[in-house]
């Protein structure tokens, strides 16, 4: 790590206070790490998150063409890091419905081959501000249940994911989405950024969805001004960078005893000269801060 990124990690450390701030309940939490900062190279990923101490790590679909199930669960092995989640990628609803059941059925496959746990799974992307379209939640709720009925058998958990462009970008649309699928086969996955960039309070949402909460993606974010060939308006950044209140995410998930996984996300390195095991020890550093082991 740079010594300007380690002072930073230290400053996180002293401006989150004391360890009486600790949240004692999530000891029951297990943190990962998403290997998507580290594009494909996931072989490097994998080195990293387990340097830094992390218990899991999730992958995106690309680890399908890049390792073989046993080769993949040898390693995770070696490097004592779990199999998280997988990102299968984006459910089209405008496909034909058993092309896309089998699609995804074959990154579940994979998924238990290689011994991991949760199917991440988002409807496709279609621009910043996407307005509620109920009807579209309503198909989109069947045919996430259509999926998560027939990964069942696999022993593999679909997890749906609130997501900026997509139908549950806004909490109207989560809700229908989620209202409109089968809680037995299709869980939730609580993407924090994703979620107050959309106009919800994630610690809220941690309260409303506590019995079909499965994993959270913990993401940050910080506004930006003056670029007007951003994509969003914002920046996703390391964790305690931004402006979402981890410190009451943390205290919801203590208030409904969650057990389970989060997983730190970071789509790229937000500062030019940084590096992926930077952010992740950045992330790690505030977590500790606020008493969460890693």
């Amino acid at each position: 790590m740079s010594r300007r990124h380690a002072l930073g990690a230290i400053g996180l450390l002293v401006a989150a206070g004391s360890p009486s701030r600790a949240h004692a309940a999530l000891a029951d939490v297990r943190i990962g790490y998403t290997a998507m900062t580290w594009g494909e190279d996931e072989r490097q990923a994998i080195e990293d998150i387990a340097e830094l101490g992390y218990k899991g790590v999730q992958f995106r679909a690309s680890v399908v063409q890049n390792f073989q199930p046993a080769e993949l669960r040898a390693l995770l092995q070696k490097k004592g890091l779990a199999f998280t989640a997988l990102s299968s990628g984006v459910v089209d609803i405008d496909a034909k419905p058993a092309d896309e059941i089998e699609r995804h059925l074959a990154n579940a496959r994979f998924l238990q081959a290689a011994g991991g746990q949760y199917l991440q799974l988002l409807d496709k992307l279609t621009g910043y501000g996407r307005p509620f379209d109920a009807p579209a939640c309503a198909r989109l709720g069947d045919l996430l249940t259509r999926i998560g009925k027939a990964c069942t058998p696999l022993g593999v958990t679909v997890a749906y994911h609130n997501h900026l462009n997509t139908l549950s970008e806004s909490p109207a649309g989560l809700e229908a989405v989620l209202a409109a699928s089968d809680p037995r086969y299709v869980k939730f996955e609580l993407d924090t950024a994703h979620a107050l960039a959309g106009g919800a309070d994630p610690a809220q949402l941690v309260d409303r969805y506590q019995e079909r909460l499965a994993f959270l993606h913990l993401k940050d974010l910080r506004d930006l001004t003056g670029d007007p060939k951003a994509k969003y308006p914002f920046q996703f950044v390391e964790l305690g960078r931004g402006r979402v209140d981890l410190a009451a995410i943390f205290a919801a998930l203590d208030k409904v005893g969650f057990k389970g996984w989060a997983v730190i996300e970071l789509d790229r390195v937000p500062d030019k000269g940084g590096h992926p095991k930077q952010s992740a020890a950045i992330s790690k550093a505030f977590l500790q801060a606020h008493g969460i082991a890693v």
